[in-house]
């Protein structure tokens, strides 16, 4: 059916978070209401990836890339956009104009310019939970391909030839990995796909499942087919409710239409999947973690070897991947090993997504080649640091990465040059940091993360992060003594050379590398019990600058401690004694007479 519109409505979870779907509710009732319901296609997508425009909705055929939409704007966009012909300026995201006040198309928006999308291409441009958008867009033709065309070796080679590797942290080479699985014998293998997600800020995988979940059930069939398996599992924390809910339908939809099952087209192979739910345990990224916790066991790591690749699932040979991994490999059957590899570096081929948060401007997801440098993400993707601040650092890699400062903004991303400068690419948690932030308390707030998720089989990891810890929070409490920073640096390296696992072994690197770039940050703390960004409320102090203050008595009527005395019209002063550095008094006064110090 031809339609003379079709509005796409982001349905992502950060966007329904907004309401998201009401907005596409009240747009199908507003069309029923005009009469013109059949003229329009509505489409709820997945994520768009600029979360910090949401909610968005798109109209085509002129392309107009609506943001931060409230109910209230769907009124408008139904009766001067979709009846009136007529392109609501005022709600187009800011650079979806040009100066001369052109429409551009979303594609032409800064975010978007530099990125290059093929694990999220479809995220944001096909409906979340309609087979039939997918396979219009060549769905299952990689699947097809593979069965009917090449042989279980000749997919093996085309995804090595590719260069592809492990999205979710290691970077290990995917068709070697897959090779090692087709060598072992067995009378059954197993396909895995890890959408656990467990890095702070990280929402890679969960939006390319809740967007485009067909492309993660095409690349495990093809799997499966190359490795000689029959049955898959998608490993998905619990606390993904939209993501488990649209792979369901999507299992369903694909096993419905003869994508899953028995004499896939024609053939005599076969394959299904199945979800298992993870109870949101970090440790249940790590691969053998994850094994047992499929199996109805607690998730904690087996020592390896032997690797999932001989010994994975209920011991027989497994494959596993994560979710933007898989994304890439119905994108390489189909256009070919060569087009893949010529996007990247030399040793990193492709792209790699990244959830891009902290101080930054354009929060969300980004999709960018391997190579592209660390300046061009934060500054021309994401828009700069909000607020005029000043940039400090980034935090690559999540709770197993480090920090890197502004010396280091043109080196180009690719897994080698992150873990040569102490970070790592990770699954691809990028938290920016401006001048206001403290790197020992950045330090803690990863360590305790590590901490609370360690699943406490191995020593290093469960009372080496700890006593870390206590150290960490000593120091950030005014309490830290001379030493205290070399036993920190002591215990990193014990427990980054005996912890049983990666997750252990990269735990410290937070801590490693604040310590390498800021150590100066940790000197203030320690010796002069000060903290150079007035984070650590422990060691702040608050006071009031007499010629600034004009006794109007608003910083002592919010004090909950009565620590302000002052006659109205008379220059206040702060006990230091009573303060208890909440911060009341600094946001009631209206004239900055207060400073931390």
């Amino acid at each position: 059916m031809a339609y003379k519109n079709q509005v796409l409505v982001c349905g992502g979870t950060g966007c329904t978070s907004s309401s998201s779907l009401k907005i596409l509710e009240k747009m199908e009732n507003l069309l029923e209401q005009r009469g013109i319901r059949q003229d329009v296609k509505i489409v709820k997508t997945g994520c768009f990836g600029l979360c910090a425009a949401g909610p968005i909705v798109i109209v085509y055929p002129e392309g107009a890339f609506y943001a931060h939409v409230k109910l209230e704007d769907v009124d408008k966009i139904v009766d001067e956009h979709i009846i009136g012909k007529k392109i609501i300026k005022d709600l187009l995201y800011k650079e979806a104009v040009s100066e001369d006040g052109e429409v551009k198309p979303f594609e032409e928006v800064p975010f978007y310019k530099k990125q290059m999308r093929i694990a999220l291409e479809h995220c944001g441009a096909i409906g979340a939970e309609d087979i039939d958008d997918y396979v219009e867009l060549n769905g299952y033709k990689a699947l097809k391909k593979a069965l009917t065309e090449m042989t279980p070796k000749n997919v093996i080679d085309e995804i090595k030839k590719s260069g592809l590797r492990g999205r979710g942290g290691g970077g290990f080479p995917t068709g070697l990995k897959w090779e090692f699985t087709y060598n072992t014998e067995s009378d059954q293998k197993y396909v895995a796909c890890n959408a656990d997600e467990g890095d702070p800020g990280a929402f890679m995988d969960r939006s390319i499942l809740e967007g485009d979940s067909h492309s993660v059930i095409e690349a495990m069939a093809i799997a499966g087919y190359a490795v000689g398996a029959n049955q898959g599992y998608v490993y998905v924390r619990a606390e993904y409710p939209v993501a488990i809910e649209r792979l369901q339908i999507a299992i369903d939809k694909a096993r419905e239409a003869g994508y899953l099952g028995k004499n896939i087209f024609g053939t005599d192979f076969e394959f299904d999947m199945e979800i298992r739910l993870g109870a949101g345990a970090f440790v249940c990224g790590e691969e053998t973690a994850l094994i047992n916790s499929i199996e109805g066991k607690r998730g904690m790591p087996r020592p390896r070897p032997p690797f999932p690749a001989v010994k994975g699932l209920w011991n027989k040979p497994t494959l596993l991947n994560n979710v933007e991994t898989y994304a890439n490999v119905p994108k390489i059957i189909l256009k070919g090993a060569e087009w893949f590899s010529s996007i990247g570096t030399e040793k990193s081929k492709g792209t790699k997504v990244f959830a891009l948060g902290g101080k930054v401007v354009n929060t969300g997801l980004v999709e960018i080649p391997m190579g592209t440098t660390l300046r061009e993400i934060i500054f021309e993707i994401g828009g700069g640091i909000p607020n005029g601040k000043k940039f400090k650092a980034v935090q690559t890699g999540g709770p197993s990465g480090g920090c890197l400062t502004e010396e280091y903004l043109d080196t180009p991303i690719d897994y080698d040059s992150l873990t040569a400068l102490g970070s790592m690419m990770g699954s691809g948690g990028m938290i920016v940091l401006d001048e206001d932030n403290c790197m020992v308390d950045i330090a803690k707030f990863f360590l305790e993360f590590t901490v609370e998720e360690s699943c406490g089989k191995c020593p290093p990891c469960r009372i080496g992060t700890k006593r870390m810890l206590e150290i960490l929070e000593k120091i950030t409490e005014g309490k830290g003594e001379r030493g205290d920073i070399e036993k920190l640096e002591k215990l990193a390296e014990n427990i980054k050379t005996s912890a049983l696992c990666g997750l252990g072994q990269t735990a410290p690197n937070p801590v490693l590398s604040t310590i390498k770039r800021f150590r100066h940050e940790y000197e203030a703390h320690v010796n002069e019990k000060r903290c150079p960004s007035g984070v650590c409320q422990a060691l702040l102090e608050y006071k009031i600058t007499e010629d600034k203050c004009k006794g109007c008595t608003l910083c002592a009527k919010a004090c909950p401690v009565n620590a302000i005395k002052g006659n109205v019209k008379e220059a206040h002063v702060i006990n230091t004694n009573t303060c208890i550095k909440c911060g009341a008094c600094v946001a009631k006064c209206p004239f900055g007479a207060i400073s931390k110090q």
